[in-house]
């Protein structure tokens, strides 16, 4: 509050705020003018908390001072102590004419209100007399009569303490996969707080939305902000801080005439509050498809049994970290489809994969070994399908000996009964034959 006591101020520099005509008397005097506003010091806005005494030199020096009490050196409420120290931490930096009216006249209604009606005699000095609230009130302008009621009930509403809080997802996370991360600044009845930046530092990660300094603000019904934060490496964090309202506001002392020059509280917040959230992060699952195939026609094995294991024999990993074990506890079994293909999705990567043969397929058992069995290793990369392929020799194959359906079955060593018989009526035609030309020839001969 711009005012002249005893001795002239040298140069006060007004910031924003509204000038109230005519000003409240006092020491003997009819004044021309008050002004409800901010100052600016040393190029920082302020704040006056004495009503009445000289307003700040644009250059004056201060220096920390004790916990805000009123211009009657008495304790302010505690619930009036969190309504300041929240205005200026929302308000403090304000442009608007309005608010930092409305501002002003409630900093001076609760640091200098009246005791009694004795405290508004015009004839005490500056250093006694109290601020006049309603009168005050009445010549504001109607918005900024607005924003004095907006004000006061936004400060009940959303005093400190203030907590934070943010929250990495659980479980681990997939390496540039987004994932919510949650943000939350919570008053002291629990409600979230909105409008609130908080400035972020990031390791291992991500963040979508961030601005160029790192800013993030809290939405504006106070519910948590969800942050999509994408992994670059195994082990993401995020710290974050945030200026918050403290109990009890601080005053600074002026160094030049400190018991005539109005006390400051200056704009931003009181106290700091931190947060912090750690998390974990794994590459891209990857899949193994092998495909099981004739050596010479290339046609897909189907029901070969396969073993899954790492490159060393030890059972693969899955990506949730755990062995990928069949029923039997052991490295999983798989057995190609009629295709002759099998997958094996959803593995932790990167990992050593080998598939090696446990049982052959009918057809291709001759070229089993069971003490080398066929196998094939290969590195499954984040993300990726991993191809592999079997080939299998098959069975030489053998020529079966025709047997006339119905002929008995000789025995060990014998000849065939229909073999013999058959055998039997050659002769017998052949001798037929001999006996018929014999007789023609003989006949000829008698002739």
């Amino acid at each position: 509050m711009l005012a002249t006591p005893g001795a002239a101020s040298a140069d006060p520099q007004e910031a924003i705020g509204h000038e109230l005509r005519p000003g409240q008397p006092y020491g003997g005097r009819e004044r021309a003018r008050d002004w409800l506003g901010s100052y600016l010091v040393n190029g920082q806005q302020v704040w006056c908390v004495q009503f009445a005494l000289t307003a700040p030199d644009s250059g004056e020096e201060y220096q920390p001072g004790d916990e805000l009490k009123t211009k009657w050196g008495t304790k302010i409420p505690d619930d009036v102590a969190a309504n300041i120290s929240y205005l200026l931490l929302r308000y403090g930096n304000t442009q608007s004419p309005d608010e930092a009216a409305a501002l002003a006249h409630l900093l001076h209604s609760w640091t200098a209100a009246p005791r009694n009606q004795s405290d508004l005699d015009p004839t005490k000095d500056f250093s006694r007399i109290a601020y006049d609230v309603d009168a005050h009130y009445a010549k504001l302008p109607e918005r900024a009569k607005t924003a004095v009621d907006g004000l006061k009930a936004e400060a009940a509403a959303n005093r400190g303490p203030w907590k934070a809080e943010l929250t990495a997802p659980d479980g681990e996370q997939t390496i540039g996969q987004a994932a919510d991360w949650s943000l939350v600044v919570q008053r002291a009845d629990g409600e979230g707080v909105g409008g609130v930046p908080v400035e972020l530092a990031v390791t291992d990660a991500e963040v979508e939305g961030l601005n160029a300094d790192g800013v993030v603000t809290t939405p504006k019904d106070g519910s948590p902000l969800a942050l999509k934060v994408t992994p670059t490496g195994p082990n993401p964090k995020i710290t974050g801080k945030l200026s918050a309202p403290a109990e009890r506001p601080y005053v600074r002392q002026a160094v030049n005439q400190p018991e005539t020059t109005q006390r400051v509280v200056s704009t931003g917040g009181e106290q700091e509050l931190s947060v912090e959230a750690t998390g974990t992060a794994v590459t891209a699952p990857g899949a193994v498809h092998v495909g099981k195939l004739d050596e010479e026609s290339q046609a897909g094995i189907a029901g070969v049994s396969l073993r899954v294991t790492a490159a060393d024999g030890s059972p693969t990993l899955r990506q949730d970290g755990t062995p990928l074990l069949g029923e039997d506890g052991q490295p999983l079994v798989l057995v190609t489809g009629a295709d002759g293909t099998a997958t094996v999705p959803g593995l932790r990567t990167p990992q050593g994969i080998k598939l090696t043969e446990i049982a052959p397929a009918k057809g291709y058992e001759e070229a089993f070994d069971e003490a080398n069995p066929p196998s094939v290793t290969g590195t499954l990369k984040p993300g990726e399908t991993l191809q592999l392929s079997l080939t299998n020799k098959p069975n030489t194959p053998t020529v079966p000996i025709h047997i006339p359906a119905g002929d008995p079955t000789p025995a060990e060593g014998g000849t065939p009964a229909g073999l013999l018989g058959g055998l039997a009526g050659l002769t017998l035609v052949a001798a037929f034959g001999t006996v018929a030309v014999r007789r023609r020839i003989g006949a000829g001969r008698q002739q």
